[in-house]
Formats: C-alpha cells, structure tokens, sequence
C-alpha cells in the first residue's frame, strides 16, 4: 500500500502496487503515518519525495469502497464518502505544515483528490508519456470541499486555468500542465519523472533549512488555505544576530 524509505537525506514516500491508489480509511491512515514518522526524523536539510507505482498517481476517493460498506443505502455511500472527505483534510494539513521541502512526482493520473494531494506538495513534476491531471467532481457532480476549493485558488495563479480544471474539468496533460502552471517541469518517462524528482529534492537539501522555519514560510505563504485546514503561522527567529 506504502513504503517509506530514506535514501540519504530524501525520504521517499511510495504508493506501491499497480491499482488506483484510491484514498480510502486505510489508505489515508497509512499516509499520515508515515508522514508522522518523516516529520519525527526530520533534520536540517531534509526532503520528502511522493510518487506512485503503476499508470495512476492516485485516482481520488475510493467511492467503490463507499458502495462496498454502505448495504445497498445510497445515502450511507454519500456519508462514507463525506467522512473520507474529512479524514483527507488534516492529510493535507500534514503536508503543509512538513517542515522540510516537499516533492510530488507524478508518474500517472492524478485525479480529484489525487490531483489535490499533488498540488500539497510545494513542486509537482509530471510524466509526459501517460497520464492526466483532472478534477472530475463537476463531471461526477458532486461539490468541491472547501479546503480543495481554497488550495486550487491558492496553488494555481491563473483564474483561468481554476476555471477550466474545476468549471470545465478539463483533463491537463504534463506539457500543458507546465504551461499552464499546475506542475513545475515533465519528463519523457516515469523513471526520468523520479530521476528529475530526486535531482531537485538532492538539490535543495544542500541549503539545509532549518524545517520549522521553512514550515513556518510555507504556512505563512498560504493564509487561506492554512485558516482552512485549522494551522496558524508563527515567527520564528534561530539567525545569529
């Protein structure tokens, strides 16, 4: 389901199998507890890698699973599904408030509230060869939550773009995506989207931030989303003055 490996100073959180790495309870659960123990093991000049096996990056809620422990009541589907919306909100808050540099490598589609887990990361590179970004809760007909609302609006600059991915849910591929502002670079293959990934993360590890102070910048960078998500910025000063 995932793995956690640390390759240096890079740790390397893994979405493993060939499925849809659909974000059920467990799924979730599993997720931050791993981000709970890179947080724990952090030291200046850390950074933490996302990526996943398989075509998908992840393809959102897992709704089947809903339908599966609902008994047949449609309206316990939609609870399920509204009490996976809640338990995604502090996942996105974790990565966040991380302190450390953070990194999605999307090697495959990346969807709904597998898109929304990307774009928490503070770089997103994308796979040119296959996949798309696309949140498809206006195909689906279902609202946006408000964290995914207010993270969109504060992660991607253009009106424009918000508008075509959420009001037209357009499907984004990596070329286009670097146009358009939703990811930072695309790569020819999955194992170059890594490789691209890795460079970065081996790069800004060299600066050795101290995290709480670049956790504290990044909050501080997002108002309304953190107001959202329940975290409050803080000053912070360790300089030698």
């Amino acid at each position: 389901m995932c793995t956690l490996q640390k390759r240096n100073n890079l740790f390397i959180l893994t979405l493993t199998g060939s499925d849809q790495h659909r974000l059920n309870p467990t799924l979730i659960a599993t997720i931050r507890s791993l981000l709970s123990e890179v947080k724990s093991q952090s030291t200046p000049g850390t950074a933490l890698i996302t990526v996943a096996e398989g075509n998908f990056f992840s393809n959102g809620f897992d709704l089947a699973w809903a339908s599966s422990q609902s008994n047949g009541s449609p309206s316990e589907a939609v609870n399920l599904l509204r009490h996976m919306v809640k338990l995604f909100k502090p996942l996105v808050a974790d990565l966040i408030s991380l302190p450390m540099p953070t990194i999605a490598a999307v090697t495959g589609h990346a969807a709904a509230a597998g898109l929304l887990l990307a774009m928490s990361h503070d770089y997103v590179m994308m796979r040119r060869d296959r996949g798309v970004l696309y949140m498809s809760e206006v195909d689906l007909g279902m609202t946006l939550p408000d964290y995914f609302t207010v993270v969109m609006r504060e992660k991607v600059a253009r009106a424009e773009v918000r508008r075509d991915v959420l009001l037209r849910g357009v499907k984004v591929k990596a070329d286009e995506a670097v146009v358009k502002g939703l990811v930072d670079s695309a790569y020819d293959s999955a194992e170059m989207t890594v490789a691209g990934a890795v460079k970065l993360g081996e790069e800004l590890v060299k600066r050795k931030w101290d995290g709480e102070v670049y956790g504290e910048i990044r909050k501080a960078l997002y108002p309304e989303m953190c107001n959202v998500l329940g975290l409050t910025a803080k000053s912070v000063v360790k300089a030698r003055l």
